[in-house]
């Protein structure tokens, strides 16, 4: 995922001040780019470019992971890409897995599905991961299954909320079949667990509402629209040529006050700024299934079956898989 026309990491010359800076919430990170310090609390990040570390010092793991920790969802949205299957993850081997990333140099972690707060014991694993790891712990969700008891149970462990909502009023419950107004009254609760974004799936039914998505986003207290060019699964088309170009010219024209973000695989093309142009590939992201297959994204078809031994040299072998397929 990048960002549009923002530049989230600024260089040594930034100081930064003030209780939320303690070395406890600091992160450190190593790489081509420089030395990546990363505070989970305040989502703050800054590049220490001066003199990059030498190769030996890189941080091994991948910057971000996703996981589908569950396939289940009690929706059925046509555009889903999760395949429909009652795949599951046990907890421990999650927590092992995220372990030895955290140590290896990952900053964060986004689970995600299925429906992620439908996994069995949801909140007791962002609880455990936030106690135990210095990552950061994100989850996409469709809102509906949020209640006061899980807010209250997140509240502290999560850092970062995503919530999807495809269009608004009639578009929204055209797609998703539940209410609007519900959903709005939904995230107030996310509200008070965590910052918050708005993730949008964008094709010819939702990009009319583009706008008014960006209007409602900011209104509600979201932070961040993240936009999500439609992929083909099962039947369902990709994003038109015409329907990109017309995203393109919005996100040119957009002047409201949430930071736009696209998904890695739609960024040519968007005027999107990376500053770790350095690590790409696995060094910046990996995504596990619900199967526990390593995957170099979710949309990928290849991938590897995760064992009881360690991620590290499952990534080493996946990213040696690639090279040799050029991939």
């Amino acid at each position: 995922m990048r960002g549009i026309n923002r530049l989230d990491l600024a260089t040594s010359e930034g100081k930064v001040l003030g209780d939320n800076y303690q070395t406890d919430h600091w992160k450190l990170r190593g790489g081509p780019a420089g030395l990546h310090l990363f505070n989970r609390t305040t989502g703050l990040n800054i590049l220490l470019d001066d003199v990059p570390p030498p190769a030996s010092l890189y941080s091994r793991a991948p910057r971000q992971v996703s996981i589908a920790i569950t396939n289940r969802c009690d929706l059925a949205c046509a555009h889903c890409y999760a395949p429909k299957s009652l795949d599951e993850l046990q907890f421990d081997t999650i927590v092992r897995w995220l372990t030895e990333l955290d140590e290896h140099g990952t900053l964060g972690v986004g689970f995600g599905g299925g429906e992620p707060t439908l996994y069995p014991e949801f909140a007791l694993l962002c609880q455990c991961l936030a106690h135990k790891t210095r990552l950061s712990l994100s989850f996409t969700t469709h809102g509906h299954q949020i209640d006061d008891a899980l807010a209250e149970s997140l509240r502290g462990s999560v850092n970062f909320i995503r919530v999807s909502m495809d269009g608004v009023g009639a578009t929204y419950e055209s797609i998703r079949h539940r209410s609007f107004a519900e959903l709005l009254s939904q995230l107030k609760k996310v509200q008070s667990i965590s910052q918050f974004g708005i993730n949008v799936v964008i094709n010819g039914q939702t990009l009319p509402d583009l706008n008014d998505v960006a209007i409602v986003a900011a209104d509600i207290g979201a932070c961040e629209l993240l936009l999500l060019p439609q992929v083909p699964v099962r039947g369902v088309p990709a994003i038109s040529s015409d329907d990109m170009q017309s995203l393109r010219r919005w996100v040119d024209s957009y002047r409201g006050p949430l930071k736009l973000c696209i998904n890695e695989s739609s960024a040519e093309g968007f005027p999107t700024c990376d500053p770790l142009v350095q690590e790409p590939g696995l060094r910046a992201y990996a995504h596990i299934d619900a199967r526990g297959v390593l995957k170099p994204s979710s949309y990928s078809d290849t991938g590897l079956k995760l064992s009881d031994g360690s991620v590290l040299q499952a990534l080493d072998q996946l990213a040696h898989d690639l090279e040799e397929n050029n991939i």
